[in-house]
């Protein structure tokens, strides 16, 4: 069975400094393209605007990691070694029928069109293009996928995706991008425990130094901003596990 480490090494984003996305923390999106300076350059964009994004350059590896893990969007070159970008797209619809996929290719032809439509494609775009546009079309498929409330809420703590805005009773909490993806995180999973190799996953590089003391580091400055002077305590240390973001008292 294949693990994470035995695909293409996907990278996900690990810039704390960059601004937050205005639709919501913690959109993960996969870009499946075998050129990779427009594999990069995309990369960058997406990073740029607070994605997280995972690359892969070959289809099998697309394929795989599109089915096994959770993303919010696909974006699909058409011509890829292994597996062409036509199976990808058929075992993504297979698998997960309502993720939104976008394809990027060179296929001009209005039966190139058509055929990547009729296989499944949410939207197509056509090489080269304006990053721009490229930009517009993902935030468009997401604001169409997205189902859930734009608003989390534990207790008194309120976090809402749409205005990138989080209070604890009814006081605003300025939080950082990271932070703000942390608590996103946390709220989405309240109530249950969640490991360090879990947060990082989800809020930092897939494949980010799993020695590394960040998360704790971040779990402390969330503490300092929503538990700080509020009752009760909202997150919990789990020893040997992880952490817990719970209003159940023990």
């Amino acid at each position: 069975m294949r693990t994470r480490t035995e695909t293409a090494q996907p990278r996900r984003n690990g810039n704390p400094a960059a601004a937050p996305a205005k639709e919501s923390a913690i959109m993960r999106i996969l870009v499946v393209e075998d050129e990779k300076k427009v594999a990069e350059f995309v990369r960058r964009g997406l990073q740029q605007e607070s994605f997280a994004v995972d690359v892969a350059h070959e289809g099998e590896d697309g394929a795989y990691l599109a089915q096994t893990f959770d993303y919010d969007l696909v974006i699909l070159d058409l011509m890829l070694p292994k597996l062409d970008g036509l199976e990808v797209l058929r075992r993504i619809r297979a698998a997960k029928p309502s993720l939104p996929v976008l394809v990027l290719t060179a296929k001009a032809t209005v039966e190139d069109r058509v055929t990547g439509l009729d296989h499944g494609a949410d939207d197509y775009l056509v090489k080269p293009f304006a990053f721009a546009e490229l930009s517009a079309r993902v935030r468009a498929l997401l604001r169409r996928g997205a189902s859930e409330a734009v608003e989390l809420q534990l207790a008194d703590l309120k976090l809402d995706t749409t205005a990138h805005q989080v209070t604890r009773r009814g006081r605003k909490i300025d939080l950082s991008p990271k932070e703000f993806a942390l608590l996103e995180f946390l709220l989405r999973h309240a109530r249950r425990p969640v490991t360090r190799t879990m947060i990082i996953e989800h809020v930092w590089d897939m494949n980010f130094d799993s020695l590394s003391n960040v998360v704790d580091v971040y779990i402390n400055y969330l503490r300092n901003k929503i538990d700080r002077g509020f009752t009760p305590p909202l997150i919990r240390t789990l020893r040997g596990v992880g952490y817990m973001l719970t209003d159940e008292r023990t």
